[in-house]
């Protein structure tokens, strides 16, 4: 968000609320995790003009997306070659993505892509903040707490 002091704090499995619709328009950061539980987790996102998500699979992770400011095209797909699914999305939308499914949400619009997700199971380490898509992808530690409930590990698979 504008500063750390506005950002929201994730306090793990422990009970939280805050307007996050106001807290994902304000993000300026590429992924900052705002809530972690033991079976899911809420990660705000802002992706800058002609940026994307990253494509990329979870083979564990069921995953919701809603888009709260600017416009995008979302790719999905069985395979990163074989992205058959694609949709113009814009503020309002949201993306569903089985887990397995290749997926990817490119900002096609003239301002940064605001939106928030929701992993199932929890996917990064609590409280994380990356400023940029190569921050995130630099983050060797980037993982779930160890108190969250975890499938067999199944390795993410990136584009």
């Amino acid at each position: 968000m504008a500063g750390t002091d506005s950002r929201i704090k994730d306090v793990g499995p422990q009970p939280q609320s805050f307007d996050l619709e106001s807290a994902t328009k304000d993000n300026a950061e590429y992924r900052s995790v705002a809530w972690s539980g033991r079976y899911l987790q809420v990660t705000l996102m802002s992706i800058p003009v002609g940026g994307d998500v990253g494509l990329e699979a979870h083979p564990d992770t069921d995953q919701f997306l809603r888009l709260d400011a600017g416009h995008g095209r979302v790719q999905m797909g069985a395979a990163k070659d074989a992205l058959t699914f694609e949709k113009d999305v814009s503020d309002g939308w949201c993306v569903l993505v089985p887990a397995g499914t290749w997926h990817n949400i490119t900002n096609t619009g003239t301002t940064p892509m605001q939106l928030y997700t929701v992993y199932a199971p929890a996917h990064h380490r609590p409280d994380t903040v990356q400023a940029t898509a190569a921050a995130a992808k630099a983050d060797q530690g980037d993982e779930p707490a160890a108190w969250s409930v975890q499938p067999k590990p199944a390795a993410d698979t990136h584009g």
